[in-house]
């Protein structure tokens, strides 16, 4: 059977299995649409927390980072995980414990005023929107080649399958479609890695193939893949870092809490019965991640690896632009592979100088998606990793798309502008505002500003730089005050944002960059994408500034603090 027939047959499949969960599952009230009636199981939501965690950043773009730049990429591996430990630790218990149904409900109700949630609510649909830019990408990469239709098709029929399984079920339906879709994107993502790592070194576990020789050689992979980027100029695949050190420790800090910042990820916590479940569903979740990060490097090392040996066979040897490969005349119809013949030689010369170097785009998105077809793999494996990349992206999607809903229905329509509307009222405008914030998503990805982790790590610093602070103070200092947390919120966001405008543009327009984008006009070095960290240190220093001059909070308002941490006092 062809690949494109395949590949219908495959993600049709998924695709039919997502809208049947979802008419199973369908919401009939605001507390299954908003957190699944706080009756999903913590293994299940473990694994619903993971399918909606991995976007198309980590399944698509993730393995493309590492695999171009190398050690530089281990900041999203180290950021991505590690915030999993603090929101463990630090947020989901307490905050399940609160009871309510979104984050700027808890920062409303913690800091008893409308302003701070309208704020939050601000705070939310900045970091959201910015990051489901990225999965409307990673769909329209994954469609453009697999299913061989233009980008915005692809989009179209992406926002179809979201509309049908996240407006109808809501928190409920989305949970169930979620575990299936972590189903299909592991499966999707380890299965060739295993395969993969057969053919180069002999061993099925990615993971000690990375660090193991070559297939009858005693040549190790990585001492391999060194030599290889050395020859052809590039800096040293195992030893460089990303731009200094103080950036690296920024970027994955910034990573961290931004993971423990985002309120998609943390509204799944509100979906389990009980506060002790919280914590284990972060603990499920850290593992049916886990399984997907430490593959991650060893599919971005084999994939470097193979697409360097297949372009070049031998040193100094180059590929002949009609011998080129399948897999390369494919790629190169989606425009994401783009070769130039600078010398007029017919051959393919791949490097690190510019001048010479005739591959002159290769998208970081396409490695996960192109490795398959790069080592050669049957084509059913090749249309199970493209169903892959869809449901990790629309996973994710729909998880951004419901706090977005939750926040305009819930917190801004119910909680300050019509206290008094009904369930069935509020249930009908979360829908709307679902269909328009898909809408809105889908006019964004039209217009993609960036490769999608590299969107998606802009949306995490706007999290922890706006979002993350106050949780903390309003979980652990009850001295905290509204003033302190609506000033800090402002502050951390708008350094963030103008940081990132003046040297990324906004949107990445040129016209609203001031600086450039370039690392000597930067922060102590610190690049735009990594600034979330100074701006969540400029949140809690303004914060805790303000609320030190400005009256405290009721006592009302800190028994409520203190009653939040005290084990075994659970709220409904």
């Amino acid at each position: 059977m062809d690949l494109r027939t395949m590949t219908y047959l495959v993600v049709g499949a998924t695709f039919a299995l997502y809208v049947g969960i979802a008419f199973w599952a369908r919401a009939s009230s605001t507390s299954e649409f908003y957190v699944a009636g706080k009756g999903i199981h913590p293994v299940a939501n473990g694994m619903a927390t993971a399918a909606d965690w991995m976007s198309a950043a980590s399944f698509i773009s993730m393995a493309g980072l590492i695999a171009f730049m190398g050690y530089g990429g281990s900041v999203f591996l180290m950021g991505w995980t590690g915030g999993y430990v603090l929101l463990a630790l630090l947020l989901a218990p307490y905050l399940r414990k609160f009871g309510k149904f979104t984050v700027p409900q808890f920062i409303g109700d913690r800091y008893y005023s409308r302003t701070a949630r309208i704020v939050a609510v601000i705070c939310l649909i900045v970091a959201s929107v910015t990051y489901v830019i990225g999965q409307m990408k990673g769909v329209g990469v994954a469609f453009s080649r697999f299913l061989e239709v233009d980008y915005g098709t692809g989009l179209l029929i992406g926002m179809a399958v979201v509309f049908f399984y996240a407006v109808l079920g809501g928190m409920k339906g989305i949970t169930y479609t979620q575990i299936a879709q972590y189903c299909v994107l592991i499966f999707a993502f380890t299965l060739p890695a295993i395969f993969i790592s057969l053919n180069l070194t002999g061993n099925p576990v990615p993971q000690l193939g990375l660090g193991g020789t070559l297939a009858g050689s005693d040549t190790f992979l990585l001492d391999k893949l060194d030599q290889i980027v050395r020859d052809l100029g590039f800096d040293e695949y195992t030893t460089t870092a990303r731009l200094s050190r103080l950036n690296m420790f920024v970027y994955t800090l910034s990573l961290m809490i931004g993971t423990a910042g985002l309120p998609h990820v943390i509204i799944r916590f509100f979906t389990v019965p009980r506060v002790h479940d919280a914590r284990l569903s972060a603990g499920w979740a850290l593992v049916f991640i886990a399984i997907l990060y430490t593959t991650a490097p060893a599919v971005a090392a084999m994939a470097r690896l193979n697409l360097m040996t297949t372009i070049e066979p031998a040193a100094g040897e180059y590929l002949a632009y009609e011998q080129r490969p399948d897999w390369f005349r494919n790629w190169e119809k989606t425009g994401l592979l783009v070769y130039e013949d600078k010398n007029n030689d017919g051959l393919i010369q791949y490097g690190a100088d510019g001048a010479t170097n005739e591959m002159v785009t290769i998208d970081r998105d396409i490695i996960v998606l192109a490795n398959p077809e790069i080592a050669r793999l049957p084509n059913w494996v090749i249309a199970l990793v493209a169903a892959g990349g869809l449901a990790a992206a629309l996973s994710t999607a729909a998880g951004l798309l419901l706090a977005i809903s939750s926040a305009i229905s819930h917190d801004l329509l119910k909680g300050v502008f019509r206290p008094d509307i009904s369930e069935k009222d509020e249930l009908r405008a979360s829908r709307i505002a679902m269909t328009v914030a898909i809408l809105f998503a889908g006019y964004l990805g039209f217009n993609p500003p960036d490769f999608a982790a590299g969107t998606v790590a802009l949306a995490f610093g706007l999290a922890a730089s706006s979002i993350f602070p106050a949780l903390m103070l309003g979980i652990f200092y009850k001295r905290m005050n509204k003033e302190g947390a609506t000033a800090g919120m402002l502050a951390g966001l708008g350094v963030t944002l103008f940081y990132v405008f003046q040297h990324k543009g906004l949107m990445f327009i040129e016209s609203t960059r001031f600086l450039g984008d370039m690392p000597e006009n930067w922060f102590f070095g610190i690049e735009p994408n990594a600034f979330g960290a100074v701006g969540a240190l400029v949140n809690f220093s303004v914060a805790l500034a303000v609320s030190r001059v400005t009256a405290p909070p009721p006592e009302h308002i800190q028994h409520l603090v203190e009653d939040i941490r005290v084990p075994g006092t659970a709220r409904h």
